[in-house]
């Protein structure tokens, strides 16, 4: 059996080497940077490296939903959350909320990486073949056919999918807009100085 590095092309070993460190980097950056703002633009970075990933497997489509859908909608919409609910302010990290957390975090992280290293050795760190499935015919056909079904045959769940998220914008622009008390002091304050 040949060696998987021989039968690898050099640009695709650098196309997954420079996807994979994105993935690895905007991991490490959430887990280390303070402001959740940051950490949710390292989670960009993130995504955007999954893409590269699944555009070294020929699957764009895919590279283009992670793009659009989870590197700019579920980003975005995180980021609302966090810029809403305030979160953005500074805590103490030397508080442990929860009792033996970090030990048992630190405890089940080594389980893991041994269970993956565990099985990498009991497969021989065989990954296979490149593709399990034939080549497509057609070209673009999956799309077209998904494109078909999403405005024909599930039409009503997409629209009703569009309305709910419209719904949504709207009562968290309501609960953004509510009054503070302190702005009817304020207000009344300015009436009568006028």
């Amino acid at each position: 059996m040949t060696s998987l590095l021989a039968t690898v092309a050099i640009p695709d070993l650098l196309v997954f080497l420079l996807g994979a460190l994105l993935c690895l980097v905007g991991a490490v950056s959430i887990l280390t940077v303070k402001n959740p703002v940051h950490a949710a633009l390292s989670l960009v970075m993130t995504l955007f490296g999954i893409a590269v990933l699944f555009i070294e497997l020929q699957a764009d489509f895919l590279a283009a939903v992670q793009i659009i859908v989870y590197a700019g909608a579920i980003v975005v919409l995180f980021l609302f959350v966090i810029m809403f609910l305030g979160v953005d302010r500074e805590e103490d990290l030397a508080v442990e909320p929860i009792v033996g957390q970090r030990p048992l975090a630190a405890v089940l992280i080594t389980a893991l990486m041994a269970s993956i290293v565990a099985l990498g050795l009991v497969g021989h760190f065989e990954v296979g073949p490149a593709t399990q499935t034939g080549m497509l015919h057609g070209g673009a056909g999956n799309v077209a056919d998904l494109g078909r079904s999403v405005f024909t045959t599930y039409l009503f769940a997409f629209e009703a999918t569009a309305g709910l998220l419209i719904i949504a914008v709207v009562g968290a622009v309501v609960l953004a807009r509510r009054n503070n008390p302190d702005d009817h002091v304020a207000e009344s304050q300015v009436e009568e100085l006028a």
